[in-house]
This record gives structure tokens, sequence and C-alpha cells, in this order.
């Protein structure tokens, strides 16, 4: 069977499986007696192994089918959970994702991973098994008797079921069947014969389990008990008509009052092999998970989900932005011609664009869970090397960002977590002489608001020690002694983000943080982002990220200087205004307004972009922008109005342009710049 066309959706599908297997086993680590956690990892690990199975990657395959063991152990309390046995498993997962990833690149999915597999065997065989024995009942009246528990494990449920069946009338079959040794795909004859017996009647058990018949974990032969109406001939018969079957037994089965099976009809004597017991005979806890089709229940729901390359969004989000643009042309001109067709028809096209916009922008939107996923499990693995004790709380995993955003962003969290771990949480001895509880906490929080995405880092550690912090930016000329007198304690915290502050001697030097935070931060300002931190020293710190939903279309407000437009993102703005001339004052050799009881300083764009400069009238227009907690006021021509425009890079040839972070093309056909306003601010 060729599979290679299915082996994007297998990539895919198993990364989502072992991110859960991994998730989950963190959560098994703090409540190993809750039951549903390890029913999630059992599930998502025995799929892992179908999937492997079916695409021959036999070492993933083995690799998942031991540690489904495991879980199997945990699930009927033969294994106690310990953190030794999690770091293995948690090794365990590490050998998978690398194989998946060996396999993404073309790889087979090869990977020496017999220690692994020796450790997880002597898990599986060193705890003592408890095994649920029952006594076995003895009787000289028949020797074709045949008790329950020789080959089915029925609880009470079960056993009143086929007891109720016997007393109404109906038969309860035990229909063997084998397959012929050479039969390929087993597990659709299988399918094929249980879509044939649930028409029949209800299945009652399977022996082996219908997870180990679905995986094809049995060798030729498997039976079922079946509760039917119908005579057993007509049962055999009709699963005689499924090819690949050598041999169908079928046993009317009853029973006495000590709940041993009695055959009492023997429909087809055989001297062809027997049934034979296979090494998985788990119970099966509830009756409903013995319906034997959950693939073919499950097929409608599975066909409302697809999977898209996003590669093909990003196409699809270009050719929209063309349309963007050409809505754009079209609106300008139904407005010249004043044509009352024209100007309808233009209108119900921005409409339905409109709704077509942000059904695109839902489409490339992800939840912000892709990035925290992998958080708890390096915070573990951290706070264990540093010998700190760290929980961490995750809050609006589900909110959802842009694809793009979401693929850059991640490594500027990992940063400020790892930050917040070696610099921030204390020492367990250290929190405890401080009045702390011993066990640090770092809150890890996502929500939107507006046209953005907020995340939050914060921790309940040391805080940042501002005096240190001054005195080395003060030694790395990061700022002037003049600077540092009018700083807020905001202000002192948010220099260790500032480039020339972040140097190597300051690891020890530093209480507060440690390197690379300039990084950080840049990368999130390229992002059209902005970050802030609020820190109480002794308390702990807060580090907040301020994110755009979406990179490619923005709202914007046009403006006008001289003859030429530019474009300033509305996301900054706070407000637009007219002053007159005589509210401008000077202070410190700057020119500063006094809007609402609070000192702005002036930018002239016309300078900043060297433009000609006419003869200012009395009255000037001001847009007030924000980065963070500052402001400043863009003096400016006029105000055109407020549009939805497409962000265009300069490409490769102007990059760098000060205050200038792309362009777009208006309706006129026009080049607009946007205005950086996070740049003009100082």
């Amino acid at each position: 069977m060729d599979t290679t066309q299915y082996l994007d959706i297998f990539i895919d599908e198993s990364t989502e499986h072992l991110e859960t297997v991994s998730t989950q086993l963190l959560e098994l680590e703090k409540a190993p007696d809750e039951k549903s956690i390890i029913e999630e990892i059992f599930r998502a690990a025995h799929t892992l192994k179908g999937m492997s199975a079916t695409m021959g990657f036999t070492d993933l395959a083995n690799l998942t089918h031991q540690m489904e063991n495991v879980f199997d152990g945990v699930r009927y309390d033969k294994i106690t959970v310990e953190p030794d046995m999690i770091d293995i498993l948690f090794e365990a997962v590490d050998d998978l994702n690398a194989m998946v990833e060996d396999i993404a690149n073309g790889g087979e999915g090869k990977r020496d991973v017999q220690h692994i597999l020796d450790y997880l065997k002597a898990i599986e065989n060193g705890e003592t098994p408890h095994h649920h024995e029952q006594e076995e009942k003895a009787s000289n009246e028949s020797d074709s008797e045949l008790n329950i528990d020789e080959t089915y494990d029925l609880d009470e449920f079960e056993l009143s079921i086929l007891n109720e069946s016997k007393e109404r009338g109906f038969k309860n079959l035990k229909i063997d069947v084998e397959l012929n040794e050479a039969c390929l795909l087993k597990g659709v004859r299988v399918f094929m014969v249980f879509d044939i017996l649930e028409k029949s009647g209800e299945i009652i058990k399977s022996n082996p389990s219908v997870n180990d018949l679905e995986e094809e974990n049995f060798e030729y032969t498997f039976s079922v008990i079946l509760v039917t109406k119908e005579e057993p001939e007509a049962i055999e018969a009709k699963i005689n008509k499924v090819s690949e079957i050598s041999h169908v037994k079928t046993t009317e089965l009853s029973f006495d009052k000590n709940t041993q099976i009695d055959e009492t009809t023997q429909v087809e004597e055989t001297s062809q092999k027997k049934t034979s017991k296979t090494e998985s005979q788990k119970p099966i806890e509830k009756k409903s998970e013995n319906k034997p089709a959950p693939k073919a229940n499950q097929k409608h729901n599975h066909n409302k989900t697809i999977r898209v390359n996003i590669e093909r969004l990003d196409i699809l989000m270009n050719l929209f932005e063309e349309l963007l643009i050409d809505r754009g042309r079209l609106e300008q001109i139904s407005t010249d011609l004043k044509h009352k067709d024209l100007e309808e028809t233009v209108e119900r096209m921005a409409r339905v664009s409109g709704d077509l916009q942000n059904i695109i922008l839902t489409m490339r939107m992800v939840p912000v869970d892709q990035v925290f996923s992998r958080f708890p499990r390096m915070i573990r693995q951290l706070a264990r090397d540093l010998k700190k004790n760290v929980e961490i709380e995750v809050i609006g995993a589900e909110t959802e960002l842009d694809r793009t955003v979401i693929d850059e962003i991640g490594d500027p969290l990992v940063h400020l977590i790892r930050n917040s771990i070696d610099h921030g949480i204390e020492m367990p001895e250290v929190r405890k002489q401080a009045n702390k509880p011993e066990q640090g906490v770092i809150k890890l929080e996502a929500y939107h608001s507006g046209n953005h995405v907020f995340i939050e880092i914060s921790d309940d550690g040391a805080g940042i020690n501002k005096e240190k912090v001054l005195q080395k930016a003060l030694e790395n000329g990061v700022v002037t002694q003049e600077e540092s007198a009018t700083l807020t304690d905001q202000q002192i915290s948010e220099l260790i983000m500032s480039s020339g502050f972040s140097t190597a001697d300051t690891i020890s030097d530093v209480s507060g943080r440690g390197v690379g935070l300039d990084v950080v931060k840049n990368t999130i300002e390229s992002l059209g982002g902005s970050i802030s931190i609020e820190s109480e020293e002794g308390k702990g710190s807060k580090f907040s990220i301020q994110l755009p939903l979406t990179l490619s279309i923005i709202t914007a407000l046009l403006v006008e200087l001289s003859n030429e437009k530019y474009a300033i993102p509305l996301s900054s703005i706070i407000e637009t205004a007219i002053i007159e001339k005589s509210q401008i004052y000077h202070a410190h050799g700057k020119k500063v307004i006094d809007f609402r009881g609070k000192i702005i300083p002036l930018v002239y764009l016309k300078d900043i972009f060297d433009i000609p400069s006419e003869d200012e009238d009395e009255y000037i227009s001001i847009v007030i922008v924000k980065k963070g907690e500052k402001t400043a006021a863009l003096i400016v021509d006029s105000f055109i109005g407020q549009q939805e425009i497409v962000l265009k890079s300069l490409g490769d040839y102007l990059t760098n342009v000060f205050a200038i972070s792309g362009a777009t093309i208006l309706g006129d056909g026009q080049v607009a710049l946007i205005v950086d306003s996070n740049a003009l601010i100082k």
C-alpha cells in the first residue's frame, strides 16, 4: 500500500499526539490517581502506535507500544507513578519527537532506543502486577463446559445482560473466526465481520479486545460473544461470505447459577486450530467501547475539519490584499463619478469583501497554546536542573493569534520564562527565609483587547533591584547622570532591555535578570508590538507583551504633508486634535504642548521626512501617538480619514529607512508610506 500521500497528515497528527502525551504527563505527575488523565495519554499513544505501524515506521511503533504498556499498567493500578518514571517517559517522548522530525525531513524514522525500551520494560515488570484472579469453578457434568474467566473477563453488568437475554428468548453465541494465514489487511476483515454481527445482534465482548483487533495485534483467530435472535447457521453463512475467512465455529452459551458458560449446542465441530489466546487480553471497562467500528462511526466528524498548508493560506491572503487595493480604487472612482448604481455595487462589494477578510483572518488564527504547550515541560526540567521548586499557571491558552505572529513569538517567550526561573524565582531556602512559599509560581496569561493580543509573564520571585540596574546602566553609558534623575521605577526596570545594558558580566552583578533581553524587545517591536515591565523588589516581576492580531492588513489614519500622503497605524494613535500655535511651549530646548494636563513633545513630520515647508496657519493639526507609557504629538497638514490598508514591504533596497515601516497602495493608485510612530518616540 502506498502511504506517501498520507505522510503530511501523519506528521501533523503525530506531533499533536506527542504534544498531548507531553502535556498530560505533567498533569499525571501532579495527580497520579486521576484516571481521566491516563485515559487521554493512553488514547494518544494508542493512536500514534496504530498510525506508525500502518505507515511502516517500526521503531516509532515499537517504542510507542512499550510506552502504551506502561500507561496500561498505570491505568489498572499495577504501576505507581513516580518522578523518575516520568523522566524516562519524557525521554521516550523526546525520542519519538526526534523520529517524527526525521520522517518530516525525508528520513525513515530510525533511531536506537533500546535503552529506553529496556527501561520501560523494567518499569512494566518491576512492580508486582495486581492480577484479577477469580476462583476457578470445576464441574464434572460435562467436558465441554467452559469457565467464563478462561477467555473473557465479563463484569456484573455484562453477565446480567447475557442472563436476561437468555430469559427473553435471545441466543448467546460465542463465535470463533479464523482468517487465512496469507490474509493481508486483517483489520479490514475484522471490521467486515463486526459489521455483519452488529446488524445481526448486540456484541457483548471480543477476544482479543477491539483495540487490539483494530491494530491487528492478533495472530489469525478471534472470538466474539453475540446476543442475537438469528440462527447460528444464518450468521455463519454471512461471515463465510467475507473473503480470507478460513473457518467459522459458532457455539451457543448458557449460564448456570455459578456464572459458568455451558457449550450446549455445538453447531459445527472442528479439528482445525482452536482459538488461541493472545498475549493481550485486556478487560474493556465499558460496554459501549466494544463497538468495533469507531473509525466508521466518527467518519463524518473528521470530514468537518480539513488541514490546509499555511503556504496556501499565504497565497489566499496575498490575493485578497490585491482585491482590497482594487476595492479602494473602485471606491475612489465611484466617489468621483457619483453614479448611483456603481456606488451601490461598490458599497455591497465592500461589505462582502469585509466579511471575506474576517473569514480569511480567522482561518489564519491559531491558539497561543501552540506556543504555550512547550513551556510546562521546559519549566519542570529547568527547575530540576537549578534545584528550584517552580509551578506554572497558564491562563487563556485558547486565545488566538495570526500564524505568522505565533511562529515569531516562541523564542522571545522562552527567553523571558528562562529569565524568570533563573534570575527571578529564588532558591527554596531563600524563599522560606523571606516568608514565601517554597514553590515559586510563574503565571502565563494571554487575552484579547481590541485589535491586540496581550501576553503577560509574571513571577512571584525576587523582583528587579533598581539601584543595581541604574548603577549598571550608568557604568555602561546606557543613560546619563542627568537622565537618570528623571526616570520612573518602570523606566529603570525597562533599562534591562537596552542593547548596551545586556553584557555578559551583568549575570552575576544584577540580581534582577540576565542577558539578551534587548533581542526579545527587538523581535517584539519588529512584529509591531511592544513590551513593558512592572517589578516590585521582593514581590516579583511582570513582563507585558502587546501584539497585533495580524500583520498584513491594518487600519490606519491617512494624513497629508504638503502634497504627500502618509498612513499612521490606528493601533498606536490615542487621538487627533487641532490646536493653536500659541499653545506650543519650549522646554529643555524642545517644542512641547500641554495637552489635557500632560506635557507632550512635538514631532514635525515634515522635518523628519525632509518635506519642503510652506507658511504655517494659525492652527496646526496633531496626531497623538503612544508607545507603552510614552506619548508624542505628530504635526501634519491635514487629516484625510481612516482606511484599511495592506502593509507592503519596501523591499531589500530600502531597509532601515528611519520612521517608515512599509508602504501601501491607495485607491487613486498613489503609494503612501506607513509611519513607524514607535521610532519617533524617544
